[in-house]
């Protein structure tokens, strides 16, 4: 993006949203940050100068509020980045209708009736969207249902935004990380590493575990996922518009029939001529 740009970063209190928050006013930016919770945006605000604007995207008047908020405070809108998502578990045929309608609240309706909000303006600045998804999108999991349904919704709710608004000048992207530390994915850990009685190894040896067979063997950072964001959002990007970009260490290149040789295939030994191949 130019200098000065305004961007709105949903889920902006910690993990990939603050992030992307901190990388943007970095690069001179002016960013309004929502969520929930308004302390960890209260502190982004002191520390960054960022616009703090506590609110719950689910609901209508809310979503057009922080719009309004970055038009008042900023007088243009030029990027959305939808950020905001909750995670549930549970298969098709167990899972908690209740559990199914916060998802698809949260991480499907919230991020529409945003867009809704923005478009008329993202379309006056030839602005840009980015959608966080998750690998879940694209491939999936045990007990996965719910989340998985809303990424892949997600994804192609921002693909129709692409589709619908290219030619009038607006870009929208998604990216799909995979295991991020973050104050959710933690959360994850720490049930996991109970769980699988990891003997005292906690948080960190729980992340080792899990991400020990991607092709990079480790988790992302929130930094690594917003470079990826801060990219899509600006003007090298001109061209890239519909892509749904993996920012998974591999996980997503990765052929699951070949786990069981662990990557540690000894290599043949040629007995007669003393080589190996």
């Amino acid at each position: 993006m130019t200098e000065g740009r305004v961007v709105v970063v949903t889920g902006g209190g910690s993990g990939i949203g603050e992030a992307t928050a901190r990388l943007l006013r970095e690069g001179g930016h002016r960013v309004v940050v929502s969520g929930r919770r308004s302390e960890p945006l209260r502190r982004l605000e002191q520390e960054i100068g960022v616009l703090a604007h506590p609110s719950d995207a689910r609901d209508p008047e809310a979503a057009d509020g922080l719009v309004e908020a970055a038009l008042g405070a900023y007088g243009r809108l030029d990027g959305l980045v939808l950020n905001a998502g909750i995670g549930r578990g549970g298969s098709v045929g167990d899972l908690s209708l209740d559990d199914w309608d916060e998802v698809m609240r949260t991480n499907v309706t919230g991020p529409l009736l945003l867009l809704r909000a923005a478009i008329p303006h993202l379309l006056q600045a030839r602005g840009a969207v980015v959608a966080v998804a998750s690998v879940s999108a694209l491939r999936n999991g045990t007990s996965n249902a719910p989340y998985a349904t809303s990424k892949a919704a997600l994804l192609q709710l921002c693909r129709s935004v692409a589709v619908d608004y290219g030619r009038q000048g607006v870009r929208a992207n998604i990216v799909c990380p995979s295991w991020v530390r973050s104050e959710m994915a933690d959360r994850r850990m720490a049930r996991f590493a109970a769980e699988a009685d990891l003997r005292g190894e906690g948080m960190d040896g729980a992340y080792e575990e899990v991400t020990g067979l991607l092709p990079l063997g480790r988790p992302g950072e929130p930094r690594e996922i917003a470079e990826t964001i801060s990219w899509l959002l600006s003007p090298a990007a001109s061209y890239v518009n519909g892509a749904v970009l993996t920012v998974d260490g591999g996980a997503t290149a990765l052929d699951p029939g070949t786990l069981a040789f662990d990557f540690h295939v000894a290599p043949r030994h040629d007995e007669t001529s003393g080589t190996s191949r």
